[in-house]
């Protein structure tokens, strides 16, 4: 491919195939052995790695981390994941595989290479349900009932070895022959894979030449040929000295304050990957900001791509991956029309899609008649169409989350204090007994700043927002999420949502009239056609709804990490997970893997330029500031 592409999308493999066998055409080198191309990583990376021995010593809770630098096919993945299959333990443990690939595979092209093994259909067909969009940057997918997560990264390598938190055990140093792709195995490759290996860590490669095999020896590799595969004489395989000690992974009891999207989904990654967790609510999964009966999938992408674009681009594809498992229980993937309801917002959308190129599985522009037609009601305008979106039921969605044999509840109760004690934290309820937790997360959305145990004060700020809900009746049913000057989704039973307001300075917790008549007053600009010829356009006076607080930062940005008492002092085995403003659905999924693996110690999902969007320093104010 010639043209340059726009970002965020990246080239694809320029496949050619020879008797079924697919080559790279830009290196000219096949993917893998023609002889046997899965008894080949068998032996090159299983054997010489370790591998099933290892597997079988993963305590409880614990991980094992693969890196590798190709992804290629995903061959080698979907043989370590077979092979996990067979020797991990029985109790709760995670595989973790990191990978990197400069030019992915289409979905297509990665269909027809893996049909190449039947025995690993299984396996495939789930990699190739999860497979994500082709745009660069680092996608998590969470894999075997998350017993197995994959992190891509779509780039080049050193970009990626630079972002990415992970230590490695062991290594799948694939690939071309560095004569023919020599970017790869740069001096400062080595570098970052020895930066990214721990005491102990292993490494197999193809290639058995001399140059590779002395500058790790350099990195402090011990180094030996073995015998390779096939017509391949030789390889390398090598192991890191155990100069130091290897850190441990994180254990200990973990305690979440706040049943909400954030504090379910956080509980229940956790609980997934075997640790224990306690849940504390004054009222119950789901009751506060995320018990609406319906919300929407759904982001504003900006028309420059940059850290925050890509932040929710990231968290919107995790999030359409990890609701599906919930699929028409309480994620209803009908699909969402971001409409261009105003000149000033088809202006910004035209600039958008000036300015970038997005694959079509995450959205397409869409002129006035599709719109109508993929909406279901008629528009006035055309806008975008993101295909992989939806609405979701969150209060349901809540409860099913925190339904787990390693989530204890302590709900009914009210939070008064935490205070930490004796290298624990102790959190103090107004009735009952105190809860003590190695670690805690506080996932209160605005009211997570009363509970930190820091001097100053911590930026949040609480926004009103109330809902309608519109008689079924009174309108046309949308087929899909109608977003714009407010959102609308498809009735549920006998109601549809509309939504929401956005009150800055009003701390009313009951639905108002006022709200209800701005609601459709708004609805009625963006949709005029949406009400139903044989129905009364019902008035404020007629609806009910519901009010809800979110929580949002200055900078509009969320929070997830560790709580520092000033710039730097961290308040240890303290989390903060809250601000997540009107689009917690969206990034609650993702920003909860990225605290799971914080708190696990387990590799990151998040390269180095989002986490610092996330970081919890940007809230803290030392002095009360001056009106």
């Amino acid at each position: 491919m010639n043209r340059q592409l726009q970002p965020p999308a990246i080239e694809p493999a320029e496949l050619v195939w020879h008797d079924g066998v697919p080559e790279s055409k830009r290196f000219g080198d096949v993917y893998f052995s023609r002889d046997n191309g899965l008894e080949e990583t068998r032996h090159v990376f299983l054997q010489h790695n370790q591998l099933p021995e290892r597997f079988t010593q993963i305590p409880r809770g614990g991980s094992f981390a693969i890196a590798e630098s190709g992804f290629g096919t995903g061959l080698n993945f979907l043989a370590a994941w077979q092979a996990w299959r067979h020797h991990a333990p029985t109790h709760a443990a995670t595989l973790h595989f990191v990978s990197v690939e400069r030019f992915p595979l289409t979905r297509e092209d990665l269909t027809r290479a893996l049909a190449l093994w039947p025995e690993l259909k299984v396996l495939a067909d789930e990699l190739l349900l999860h497979y994500p969009p082709l745009v660069r940057g680092v996608h998590r997918l969470v894999l075997d009932g998350g017993r197995v997560r994959l992190t891509l990264f779509f780039g080049d390598i050193n970009d990626a070895w630079e972002a990415l938190d992970f230590k490695a055990d062991a290594w799948f140093l694939d690939g071309f022959a560095p004569a023919r792709n020599p970017d790869m195995w740069l001096e400062n490759t080595i570098r970052l894979v020895r930066a990214h290996s721990r005491p102990g860590t292993t490494l197999a490669t193809f290639t058995s030449v001399g140059r590779i095999r002395r500058a790790f020896l350099e990195a402090g590799f011990h180094m030996e040929k073995t015998s390779g595969y096939g017509r391949k004489r030789e390889m390398l395989k090598g192991v890191l000295e155990a100069s130091a000690r290897a850190e441990p992974e994180q254990s200990g009891s973990i305690a979440i304050i706040g049943a909400g999207i954030a504090g379910c989904t956080l509980a229940r990654n956790l609980a997934e990957r075997g640790l224990p967790v306690t849940l504390v609510d004054s009222h119950g999964p789901g009751n506060g900001a995320s018990g609406n009966a319906q919300g929407a999938l759904y982001v504003k992408l900006g028309v420059e791509f940059n850290d925050q674009t890509e932040l929710a681009l990231t968290a919107l594809t995790f999030a359409q991956r990890f609701y599906n498992n919930w699929r028409n229980q309480y994620w209803h993937p009908t699909g969402l029309l971001q409409l261009a309801h105003s000149p000033q917002e088809e202006g910004r959308q035209a600039k958008f899609l000036d300015r970038n190129e997005y694959p079509g599985d995450i959205l397409w522009p869409v002129n006035r008649d599709q719109a109508s037609k993929l909406a279901g009601v008629p528009t006035q305008t055309g806008g975008l169409w993101f295909p992989g979106s939806g609405w979701l039921e969150p209060g349901n969605l809540c409860k099913a989350l925190a339904d787990h044999p390693l989530i204890s509840t302590a709900f009914g109760a009210t939070v008064s204090g935490l205070q930490p004690c004796n290298g624990q934290w102790h959190i103090s309820m107004e009735d009952g007994s105190p809860i003590v937790a190695d670690r805690v997360a506080i996932c209160s959305g605005h009211l997570s700043p009363e509970l930190i145990p820091a001097e100053g004060r911590f930026r949040l700020k609480a926004i009103r927002g109330q809902v309608s809900h519109l008689p079924a009746p009174a309108i046309i049913s949308p087929k899909a999420v109608i977003c714009g000057n407010r959102y609308l989704n498809p009735t549920l039973g006998e109601i549809a949502v509309t939504g929401a307001t956005f009150d800055l300075r009003d701390n009313n917790p009951l639905p108002t009239i006022e709200s209800h008549n701005e609601n459709m007053q708004e609805l009625g600009s963006m949709l005029p056609s949406l009400f139903s010829s044989t129905s009364e356009k019902p008035g404020g006076a007629d609806l009910d709804g519901r009010v809800a607080f979110r929580c949002t930062t200055r900078d509009y940005q969320p929070v997830a990490g560790p709580v520092f008492d000033g710039e730097s002092a961290s308040l240890d085995g303290l989390f903060l997970f809250t601000g997540l403003g009107s689009k917690g659905l969206t990034y609650a999924p993702l920003l909860a893997e990225y605290l799971a693996d914080q708190l696990t110690g387990q590799p990151a999902c998040l390269p180095a330029n989002l986490v610092r969007r996330l970081e919890t320093q940007r809230l803290y104010q030392t002095h009360m500031a001056v009106s």
